[in-house]
């Protein structure tokens, strides 16, 4: 595990990052001091993007307007890296202006591309899926030279909204979650004229700290908080607070928890995973349930999306579909009180709990238990599936 050598660049590096947060709580109410600390490292790594792996996005999203999602697009225009602004730029445009030293793209109301009236931006929605990772380069026919053109399309990119951004793109974003400002809080009015040279001043500080060590960051291998993509998406933010040094590492990572945990709690992109959390708290200390029972719980709650299925709630049919993915399937059980009958075992859930819900996972011996025909809940007289030749 390789690690950065801070201490000649701690000073300036540290320094840097301190004005750049004090920039943003000026001009921006933000949700938190995590979500700031997380923008301000963000801004910083674009002026580093030759020297990432993965290129995360920043999701600055509210839930109606005047929440200062376009002043904080402001800001981040006026001190990132080459900002390029997407408003009514053609797809052509902005496939075409990505290079090996890409600008930072910045989209303010971005349901014009994600949303229902989103018609005609597939390249656009394209490149922004694509473009957080390297070696995804768009494919097109160039037919005045009769050959296939390789376009690149790794850059950072800022995208804001009302609501939430597709799950393509917030699974690969940090996220701000705005709101408007309480009675009490104010910032300063932000003057393109008047403030947005020292902004850039700033910026300009910030390439040359960060330009002037892309080797020794494209080589850093941070320790990571988080796994898997999310990882991908915060390495750069760590590797930048590692070199800046202070106090940075630390709130760096804190940042990382506070805002992947925020996610993880109010993640609605899956139905089916919501589907795997109702059917624990479904079963409860059962250990088998007919399936009519089942969809009896699940559409007994006015508040899940089940009961909206149909005049009748969800279906056994649909039920099977959605469970289908997770390699579950209904079986014949025998409750005690009543004649066999199809339904699910406690068991027939538990390894999908433990990958997709953890914090629901089961007990895997009582799980084991219960796959050997063993359950003695009262109640219920399991059936001992017959195994497939």
């Amino acid at each position: 595990m390789t690690t950065l050598d801070t201490e000649q660049s701690t000073p300036d590096g540290a320094a840097l990052l301190d004005s750049l947060r004090t920039a943003l709580t000026r001009y921006v109410s933000l949700p938190s001091p995590e979500t700031a600390d997380a923008i301000t490292l963000w801004i910083a790594a674009t002026h580093a993007q030759p020297a990432w792996a993965h290129a995360p996005r920043l999701v600055i999203r509210a839930p109606e307007k005047r929440c200062g999602k376009s002043r904080l697009l402001d800001i981040v225009e006026a001190t990132c890296h080459n900002p390029f602004i997407t408003v009514n730029s053609s797809p052509a445009a902005v496939y075409r202006s990505v290079t090996n030293d890409p600008p930072t793209l910045l989209v303010d109301e971005a349901d014009t591309i994600f949303g229902p009236k989103a018609d005609g931006n597939e390249d656009l929605r394209g490149l922004l899926n694509a473009g957080h990772q390297r070696n995804r380069p768009a494919k097109r026919y160039d037919a005045t030279n009769n050959r296939v053109e390789s376009i690149p399309t790794f850059a950072m990119a800022a995208l804001a909204g009302i609501g939430a951004m597709p799950d393509t793109i917030e699974d690969r974003a940090v996220i701000a979650r705005m709101r408007r400002r309480a009675p009490g809080e104010t910032v300063a009015p932000y003057r393109h004229r008047r403030d947005r040279p020292a902004l850039r001043t700033l910026a300009d500080q910030l390439a040359e700290w960060l330009r002037s060590d892309l080797p020794a960051l494209e080589a850093a291998e941070p320790e990571m908080p988080v796994e898997d993509r999310a990882a991908d998406t915060w390495e750069p933010l760590v590797i930048v607070a590692d070199h800046a040094g202070a106090d940075w590492p630390d709130r760096a990572r804190r940042a990382v928890l506070a805002l992947t945990a925020a996610d993880s709690e109010t993640d609605d992109s899956s139905e089916r995973v919501r589907l795997l959390a109702d059917c624990h708290a479904a079963f409860g200390d059962t250990r088998v349930l007919t399936t009519g029972q089942l969809l009896a719980r699940l559409n007994a709650d006015p508040e899940a999306p089940w009961c909206g299925y149909g005049p009748t709630g969800l279906t056994p049919a649909k039920l099977a579909k959605l469970l289908r993915e997770y390699g579950i399937r209904s079986g014949n059980i025998r409750p005690d009180d009543g004649p066999q009958a199809k339904g699910y075992t406690r068991a027939d859930f538990t390894d999908s709990w433990a990958r997709y819900c953890p914090g629901l996972a089961d007990d895997p011996a009582a799980a084991a238990g219960e796959r050997d025909g063993c359950d003695t809940s009262p109640g219920v007289v399991p059936i001992r599936r017959a195994r497939s030749a």
